[in-house]
């Protein structure tokens, strides 16, 4: 059972870094996929990616750029948009929060 969970995991990493016209990475400790200077993780996990959540991908690996299966949680939305300008949040298919270069909407 674990063994067909990464795999879906991983699976979903390649698709998503296919669609967004980027290079798959992966491995522990690297982001998911590159696209030029744009670092972006992929998260295929049924729960809502949280704040802290993003806060420690942030400070660990640099990641511009969060693709989600299952969504963002409101506390997650409220930081990346006051303190993460410059962070992209997709949620499937759909752009949640664009980039910004001075922040604000």
């Amino acid at each position: 059972m674990k063994t067909n969970s990464v795999m879906r995991g991983i699976a979903y990493e390649k698709i998503a870094a296919k669609k967004h016209h980027s290079t798959h990475v992966g491995g522990p400790g690297k982001e998911d996929y590159r696209r030029g200077v744009i670092k972006g993780e992929v998260k295929a996990t049924a729960a809502k990616l949280t704040k802290p959540a993003i806060q420690k991908i942030i400070r660990e690996k640099g990641v511009t750029e969060f693709v989600s299966e299952s969504g963002f949680t409101k506390p997650a939305l409220a930081y990346c948009n006051r303190y993460r300008p410059e962070v992209k949040l997709i949620h499937g298919c759909k752009v949640v929060k664009p980039r910004t270069k001075h922040g604000g909407a």
